[in-house]
């Protein structure tokens, strides 16, 4: 992300205590609303046949690639959109389609999870419950430790193109990932939570607080999904 630049406007680091604590209940507050929204979205989206028979046929061969490209598309759009303007309303704006992509690219993986697996009800509620648990123990670690994170910036990237092309290999050639691929993911999705809480402090300022939702928000639903992936291997 690129941080939206004005000259009148001080990073987190640099405002009290007090502004800090208002900042960060912002966040989180909004990071809480955005999955609200995405679980009105996703059951909505599921009550829908056409949307999710069109959605399960997405995920066969390079159609599923053209779904990616589209959602890394939306991604970076509601990613720039929420830090190149100041307005709020925009960034809510930006923050909604993002939240509406994640429900469609889910709509696959928890239609089959909820209606094709046995216990599906179950391994959607453990799955959930495992992603906030370990969410909360990552962001308590940058809290508590008060680290800075941001040198996992360059192993998150290599680490995100080196997924991107195993993804690319295993639908072009046909193979599954398999559940150790899930496992790495999941690292990433960790490594990634702690590089943007750690971005709270050094790189929003006080009033950017939702594109520091949109980025912990992305990394959060990243990590629901790989540990969906786990829990369903299982099954």
């Amino acid at each position: 992300m690129e941080q939206f630049q004005n000259n009148d406007k001080l990073l987190l680091s640099q405002v009290s205590d007090i502004d800090r604590v208002a900042f960060y209940k912002k966040t989180y507050s909004h990071v809480a609303g955005g999955v609200l929204v995405f679980i009105l979205f996703e059951y909505l989206l599921l009550q829908s046949e056409t949307i999710v028979d069109f959605m399960l046929s997405m995920t066969e061969g390079y159609r599923w690639l053209i779904m990616l490209g589209g959602f890394m598309f939306v991604t970076n759009y509601a990613e720039k959109m929420t830090l190149k303007t100041p307005d709020k309303n925009t960034q809510y704006l930006a923050y909604g389609v993002y939240i509406l992509a994640e429900a469609f690219i889910f709509v696959p993986i928890i239609y089959i999870a909820a209606y094709y697996m046995e216990d599906g009800t179950e391994i959607l509620n453990q799955a959930a419950i495992v992603t906030l648990a370990l969410f909360t123990g990552l962001s308590a670690i940058v809290f508590v430790t008060k680290k800075d994170f941001s040198f996992l910036r360059a192993g998150l990237t290599v680490g995100f193109f080196i997924a991107i092309g195993l993804i690319l290999a295993g639908t072009l050639f046909g193979f599954n990932l398999g559940l150790w691929f899930s496992v790495g993911m999941c690292a990433l999705a960790a490594g990634s939570i702690l590089y943007q809480t750690s971005n709270l402090v050094n790189k929003y300022s006080e009033d950017e607080y939702i594109p520091a939702a949109l980025g912990l928000f992305a990394s959060l639903m990243l990590l629901f999904w790989y540990v969906l992936r786990i829990f369903m291997s299982r099954d």
